[in-house]
């Protein structure tokens, strides 16, 4: 009888399993936007080579 109520709880349990997963996975997005991974400050030597003088 123990045999039986476990295997009858297994779907259960991975359904449990899997929302708790879900509910992390949620918190935070993968590869989110980062903008300081983004940001510059003034022109790079390559846009000083295409504007001479500014």
């Amino acid at each position: 009888m123990r045999a039986v109520s476990f295997i009858a709880a297994l779907p259960r349990r991975a359904a449990e399993g899997l929302l708790t997963f879900l509910a992390w996975i949620g918190e935070e997005p993968i590869g989110g936007y980062r903008p300081e991974a983004h940001y510059m400050r003034g022109p790079r030597p390559a846009w000083r080579a295409k504007h001479p003088g500014s």
